[in-house]
């Protein structure tokens, strides 16, 4: 089978082959342009911030398409119900990681937390001083974490082994995670933003879940909340936060995704001139920790991407419903 590949980095060439099936790269993200350069292929690989609209679709299955296969675990960036009416298959990693993510955010909690990358840089210049660098005990204190699938699940973990409290949301209810960690207590959003002195997001983007993180929501929070997000950016409005900062209500903020970030997330524009005012702003704080959506960088993520692609591809061929969304996530439809 002929795959377009598009969003393509060095490492997706590395870790993304296979004998039985040619993968053709592009750089580029699939947009109703690149949607053109389609023909002669029968599937499309795409990653996060590619778009998968009704126009880019039509387009697409004007070409040939038959297949689209998702390099990650989120759907946002595609029109499933569009997909589905155009009889176009879509797929999507869902398990490529979860611990990468976890670790990568319980990681934003403890270096926010303990001030380590104002450490870092403070020694390079010689400075060993310690003020304005203290932080708190993540002992007692109560961890709130919304979402509970497999990444939100491995955050219950480590965090309840820190000896935090943990009040969890989830419109799914992880019933093994219940059973293993029975001193995890699910609540509503609402308690989560009022109790919690650590609040982490892993949680999918949905009409429901876009800026749950608002104005309103901050407004509840404990005083000095730290917040992180690994997820999709649209979670947080962005503008929320940056008044919580400055308000002090909010005492630290750690992103690896951001709301605006298809344009610039994946590429080097440190020899360009900042065009994006709001995301000037908010890394200019000094308890901000914005990051490229790398929280899923590891090896093992990048193998289990690769070997899932290859294994959505053998069961579109081979007509089985493992992995395929347009089949198995019809309330998304």
């Amino acid at each position: 089978m002929k795959i377009a590949v598009f969003s393509t980095k060095v490492y997706d060439r590395e870790f993304l082959k296979s004998d039985k099936h040619e993968f053709v790269f592009f750089k580029e993200e699939l947009s109703e342009e690149m949607a053109q350069r389609t023909q002669g292929f029968e599937g499309v690989c795409i990653f996060v911030n590619d778009q998968a609209n009704a126009n880019v679709l039509k387009k697409l299955k004007e070409n040939g398409i038959k297949v689209i296969l998702l390099r990650c675990a989120g759907y946002n960036n595609v029109d499933l119900k569009e997909a589905k009416n155009l009889g176009i298959k879509v797929y999507s990693v869902p398990r490529y990681s979860p611990a990468a993510v976890a670790e990568f955010a319980v990681g934003l909690m403890l270096t926010l937390n303990r001030h380590i990358h104002k450490a870092y840089n403070r020694v390079r210049d010689n400075n060993f001083a310690l003020d304005g660098l203290m932080g708190f005990d993540m002992e007692g204190k109560t961890v709130g974490v919304v979402g509970t699938g497999g990444i939100g699940a491995i955050v219950v973990r480590i965090m309840a082994a820190f000896g935090c409290k943990i009040l969890a949301y989830d419109v799914y209810k992880n019933e093994k995670l219940q059973k293993e960690q029975p001193d995890m207590k699910y609540v509503e959003l609402d308690e989560i933003w009022k109790q919690c002195h650590v609040i982490s997001l892993h949680a999918p983007l949905t009409k429901e879940t876009e800026h749950m993180i608002n104005d309103d929501a901050v407004s509840k929070m404990k005083d000095g909340v730290l917040i992180v997000n690994t997820s999709r950016g649209p979670l947080v409005d962005t503008k929320a936060i940056i008044k919580g900062l400055k308000s002090k209500k909010i005492g630290a903020v750690g992103l690896d995704v951001y709301e605006n970030e298809s344009s610039l997330f994946y590429s080097d524009h440190s020899k360009d001139i900042p065009q994006d005012d709001l995301l000037s702003r908010l890394i200019s704080f000094p308890n901000v920790i914005v990051t490229g959506h790398q929280a899923f960088f590891t090896k093992e993520a990048l193998t289990n991407i690769a070997k899932s692609t290859n294994d959505n591809i053998d069961n579109f061929l081979a007509g089985k419903d493992d992995g395929e969304l347009t089949k198995n996530n019809k309330s998304n439809l």
